[in-house]
């Protein structure tokens, strides 16, 4: 099993009882930012409170039978008839799409993710098989039985723009962090070094069903067992923890901050060999 890079006591988690007292059941890291956890899985809304409508941007879409939930919380920060300017997309594993088509065509919203990402999103190609072999947990052992075929957003479907800029994200950039799946994106504001990191990275141990359910902190490389390309995995998280993030939202596991998870970050970078890849990977 891969092992963890311990968290700090300065890299806390965000108080998910302050979220609640706020009203709206999100976990809030910036004022126009906020995350929501759907099963094993984040989405996380970006824009200000009560935005309004074509305001505010979702990033990913969660896991089949979510959309329920992502749609009220979306009511309840932006508005009852906000509808968001754009889905934006780390990748289209199926956690990360499971409610997609049903939210694009409800909001009229255009998709957008990296044009190697497109062929999982245009119903052309599925992904690799995953490694069942990896990571050590059931979750592992099960991912066999994920799905793995593509969805097709028909005319939705937009690349992301060539010049770094995030469609309906003023002031963020995105960022190719392949290894995971090889169209994977990042989203880095650098005004207070907020990282939307997908699932480049992780805080929690994926593999297990129990760190999952539980949501124990660690961090780690991405999710082992549909982790094609480990040598682009290990140069996405040498990437990423150059920009020396502040904060930091992944698609599994609670967000962190401080100089703790910095520090924590810059040794994932500098061993992740050693702690992030399979043996004989």
């Amino acid at each position: 099993m891969a092992q963890q890079i311990p968290i700090g006591p300065e890299a806390k988690a965000f108080n998910p009882v302050l979220d609640r007292a706020r009203g709206d059941h999100l976990h809030e890291i910036a004022p126009d930012v906020a995350y929501q956890r759907l099963a094993l899985v984040n989405v996380v809304f970006v824009g200000e409170p009560l935005a309004g409508d074509r305001n505010w941007t979702l990033i990913d879409a969660g896991v089949y039978g979510s959309a329920s939930f992502i749609r009220t919380a979306a009511q309840k920060r932006f508005g009852m008839d906000a509808r968001p300017a754009a889905i934006v997309l780390t990748h289209a594993h199926f956690d990360h799409v499971g409610v997609l088509l049903e939210l694009a065509q409800e909001w009229d919203a255009l998709v957008y993710a990296h044009i190697l990402e497109h062929p999982f999103l245009n119903g052309s190609e599925s992904y690799p098989k995953p490694d069942p072999t990896v990571g050590g947990g059931v979750m592992a052992l099960l991912s066999p039985l994920f799905p793995r075929k593509p969805i097709d957003v028909g005319e939705r479907l937009r690349a992301l723009p060539e010049d770094g800029s995030v469609p309906g994200m003023p002031g963020w950039t995105w960022i190719h962090t392949p290894g995971h799946t090889r169209g994977h994106v990042s989203f880095w504001r650098a005004a207070d070094r907020l990282l939307i990191a997908g699932d480049a990275f992780i805080t929690t141990a994926q593999e297990s069903a129990y760190a999952v359910a539980l949501q124990t902190t660690e961090l780690h490389g991405p999710p082992a067992y549909f982790t094609p390309d480990w040598d682009s995995a290990r140069d996405s998280v040498r990437k990423l923890a150059a920009l020396q993030p502040d904060t930091a939202v992944t698609g599994h596991g609670h967000a962190l901050h401080g100089p703790d998870f910095v520090e924590s970050l810059t040794q994932l970078a500098a061993n992740f060999d050693t702690v992030a890849r399979p043996k004989g990977h």
